[in-house]
């Protein structure tokens, strides 16, 4: 099958969740034998708009935005992409699928297919209440609420990306068809291969410093613990436009000696072996639609602790007392359950064991199939 992908972000350049997600499924959907597509921004640095990177061609539909205006998404970016969706009207594929983050492109290329006669796919990362959205933008989040509850409803079918947005999607979206539940994954081998590095990390968070992840709050609650434990010593590793004011938060507390920025590291085995020498992984994120590193970290053999909040889908990966701890989304709360698994020790081997269920070929395989009926 030829298969084309609509991603506004793509892995390595930007790394998040999805962006991880879409490459692991691209790629190796591309090793199966399939002929691989992604329209996408002009993220890589050469001038040519269509380029081929692990197998996988990649088609430069629009100029670079940035993908964010302040601490929030930009509006802007999402409808420029949007537009530049309309484009597609010329590509050749057999199956399109479209990443519902920002919205805009899922209308405009289901109005290709529409009029080229296709069915339009599309991925659902996370669904939000409308309290969510207006939490998040303000006012303008009703407005958000309801482009989604539009889009829900414009592709032919849906690969949904954890249960706690699958029955988001139904309760709160009202779409109960067509709908197939494959989360992202990790890949067993590599984990199980990574050995630790020799590095003393008793705290460790992964991921895009950015608002929802809750970072200020993960340094608050180091702050507590520096108090009886000066000495403890917690590594985020990660980038973004929160970056300064998470610095000038770690100056403010004085824990320039507790917490270490160590940017984005080039790959994978590389977080997995921060991972396996820390005592403990947080992700304190208020948004989550899945929580791949949670799983990843879970694979290390790590216990995690995360926050209770309604929009945080990575808290349902956690056995609250077994493999980790849903804390209050506070500083005390968020400390006294860091402090305990530290306390524990390691359990390694206990840990692992669930995850070999979420190897990627696995859900690759599940993903070709939805693509084939």
């Amino acid at each position: 099958m030829r298969i084309a992908f609509v991603s506004d972000a793509i892995y390595p350049y930007n790394k998040g969740g999805k962006e991880r997600r879409l490459y692991e499924i691209s790629t190796r959907l591309s090793k199966m034998g399939h002929d691989v597509h992604i329209y996408t921004m002009h993220w890589w640095e050469t001038p040519e708009r269509v380029v081929v990177e692990n197998g996988v061609t990649l088609h430069a539909i629009s100029k670079l935005h940035s993908m964010y205006k302040g601490d929030r998404r930009s509006i802007k970016q999402g409808v420029i992409f949007g537009l530049n969706c309309f484009k597609l009207m010329r590509a050749q594929f057999d199956v399109i699928d479209v990443d519902h983050i920002p919205f805009f492109p899922l209308f405009s290329t289901w109005m290709v297919c529409r009029l080229r006669r296709r069915k339009m796919y599309g991925t659902w990362h996370e669904a939000l209440r409308r309290s969510d959205w207006v939490s998040y933008m303000g006012f303008v989040g009703n407005a958000a609420a309801l482009l989604e509850r539009v889009s829900i409803h414009l592709p032919h079918t849906i690969t949904v990306s954890s249960g706690h947005t699958l029955e988001l999607i139904k309760s709160e979206l009202k779409r109960s068809k067509r709908l197939n539940l494959i989360t992202p994954g990790i890949d067993t081998k590599i984990v199980k291969n990574v050995r630790p590095l020799d590095v003393s990390c008793d705290v460790l968070f992964v991921g895009r410093l950015v608002k929802d992840k809750n970072v200020s709050l993960l340094i608050k609650a180091m702050a507590i613990l520096a108090e009886h434990n000066p000495d403890i010593q917690c590594m985020i590793v990660g980038s973004g436009i929160e970056k300064g004011r998470i610095d000038r938060l770690i100056t403010k507390l004085n824990l320039e000696q507790n917490i270490h920025l160590l940017g984005n590291l080039p790959r994978s085995r590389d977080i997995y072996g921060y991972m396996k020498a820390s005592k403990v992984f947080v992700l304190p994120s208020s948004r989550e639609g899945f929580g791949m590193v949670v799983l990843e970290a879970l694979a290390c053999g790590v216990p995690v602790v995360t926050v209770d909040h309604p929009a945080n889908a990575a808290k349902s990966l956690v056995k609250n007392g077994v493999d980790g701890s849903v804390a209050h989304a506070n500083p005390a709360s968020l400390a006294e359950a860091i402090d305990q698994w530290i306390m524990e020790g390691p359990h390694h081997k206990t840990i692992a064991k669930f995850v070999a269920e979420y190897d990627w070929q696995i859900l690759v395989n599940r993903q070709a199939e939805v693509y084939s009926r």
